[in-house]
């Protein structure tokens, strides 16, 4: 093949353009083609297709489309997204120690962190900041963290009007009251089998 020949994109000579009806041109025209396709009953079985579709969904729950936010579809158990703080199911308490190595190996550089030293001399986390809105959602941070004390958890709504809800600590940590409906990943750090039989009120070993 030479040159000439390469550059030419149109190089079949079979190609054929297939035009179902022509176009109308006047008003008149295009009238007379709604007219003719009605009466071939084009147009009643489109009706027929979305009155069946419209009394299946009103009147036997067939309802086809998600009613979001009130519905939402089931993900997968593997599904990682908006970042979670996790606690201590013994104890209640964060499990965040204040290490500071999700906050160093996070290449979007979108983790802060303040600690202090509280009365009984142990780092406290004050605040645990993660910019949404830079997130790549690598999952560095979770897999450095000694603690499994941040996860990717299962929420994908992050959407907001204001910069500053992406990195609400509130937002992404356990509840108090929902510990119990805390879900546990495996690793150094994670829940024994027989933890069920171990848990107590006791206090931090470090």
């Amino acid at each position: 093949m030479e040159l000439k020949e390469f550059k030419n994109r149109n190089i079949s000579e079979d190609y054929v353009v297939v035009q179902e009806d022509n176009y109308p041109k006047t008003n008149w025209d295009a009238f007379k083609q709604v007219l003719a396709r009605s009466i071939k009953g084009e147009l009643f079985v489109g009706m027929k297709i979305t009155f069946g579709i419209m009394y299946r969904s009103l009147f036997k729950g067939e309802m086809a489309t998600v009613q979001y936010p009130k519905e939402k579809l089931p993900i997968g158990p593997r599904y990682r997204a908006v970042h979670k703080l996790l606690r201590l199911l013994e104890s209640g308490e964060e499990r965040c120690i204040g290490c500071g190595l999700c906050e160093k190996i996070c290449i979007s550089n979108c983790i802060r962190m303040e600690t202090r030293i509280d009365e009984n001399s142990r780092k406290e986390v004050m605040q645990y900041t993660i910019n949404m809105g830079r997130c790549i959602f690598c999952g560095y941070c979770a897999e450095v963290c000694p603690e499994l004390a941040i996860v990717h958890g299962g929420r994908y709504e992050n959407a907001s009007e204001q910069r500053a809800h992406f990195s609400l600590k509130e937002d992404i940590l356990t509840s108090a009251d929902g510990l119990g409906m805390q879900l546990e990943f495996d690793g150094y750090g994670s829940v024994s089998p027989d933890a069920d039989k171990k848990i107590k009120k006791t206090p931090l070993s470090y």
